[in-house]
């Protein structure tokens, strides 16, 4: 199966894993995946329902560690790193600084919200806030891929076999419909978490619990998180400096308050100082 490199802009252009952050064999990407950076490409379309990406991560070669912010998603990823071996970064409700040393290579599939608690075979309620080895999730899956993809591994096989498995894997248990309707419904700047139930025609706690065990939280923290995202992604594309009160509005934060405290709560930094933080690490 071919992963197709992709243009498009990152979901974050400086998050690392886990967050910028996871059989049928997949083409070896072409030469610049193997420089310094972080870059994505598109899945197959016929695992879009699943995988929104497979990004790369680089070091550069000598020089200090790499320190980077990892901001919550909604996602989880599966990633292989040089010299360590594959491991899962559960979905995040605050940041998670990461440091790489230099020349480390990282090579990872992002699963959708909704995607990651079917596709792993087990809550995903119970990776929250946790980066945890492929060998310790207690799963057959996880199992075979510590024992598949192993830290001496090269780059490119590392990425065949990554990309391979988790094709597989999401062809077995695709994406939760219901959980993936309530994200995109959420993706919305208006969208009310207590509406989405009544509209779907489920109950609140049938939707809590399935949201949990699909996406990793229930749907007021998938809403806050979505919403925190839709901001990220408008600084990051937006020249010069944000014009905050506009940008609350736009993205559903009540006010430049509302979203002063979110941006807290949820990167570790007010909005203008993230927006500087990411700008200079892009």
């Amino acid at each position: 199966m071919e992963w197709t490199p992709g243009d498009r802009k990152p979901l974050g252009a400086a998050d690392p894993p886990g967050r910028g952050s996871r059989a049928g064999g997949a083409g070896r990407p072409p030469g610049p995946v193997w420089e310094p950076g972080y870059r994505e490409w598109a899945p197959p379309p016929e695992l879009a329902g699943s995988v929104a990406c497979l990004w790369t991560r680089i070091a550069p070669p000598g020089g200090e560690a790499g320190h980077t912010l990892v901001l919550p998603d909604a996602c989880c990823d599966l990633i292989w790193q040089s010299g360590q071996g594959t491991f899962v970064a559960g979905p995040d409700t605050g940041p998670w600084p990461s440091a790489l040393p230099a020349g480390t290579v990282l090579m990872a599939v992002r699963l959708r919200p909704g995607a990651g608690g079917p596709a792993l075979g087990l809550p995903l309620s119970a990776l929250l806030e946790q980066r945890v080895d492929a060998a310790d999730l207690g799963t057959g899956f996880g199992a075979q891929l510590a024992r598949l993809l192993v830290p001496t591994l090269t780059p490119a096989a590392a990425l065949r076999l990554l990309a391979g498995a988790v094709s597989d894997l999401v062809q077995e248990g695709p994406a939760d419909p219901l959980v993936t309707e309530v994200a995109r419904l959420l993706g919305r700047p208006r969208a009310r978490a207590g509406d989405v139930a009544a509209r779907l025609g489920v109950g609140e706690r049938q939707l809590l619990r399935r949201c949990r065990a699909a996406a990793g939280y229930g749907p007021a923290t998938l809403r806050r998180v979505l919403r925190f995202r839709r901001f990220v992604t408008r600084i990051d594309a937006g020249p010069g400096g944000p014009d905050l009160a506009r940008l609350a509005a736009d993205t559903g934060y009540a006010d430049q308050a509302h979203l002063t405290r979110e941006c807290v709560r949820l990167a570790g930094l007010p909005p203008t100082a993230l927006a500087v933080q990411r700008r200079s690490a892009a």
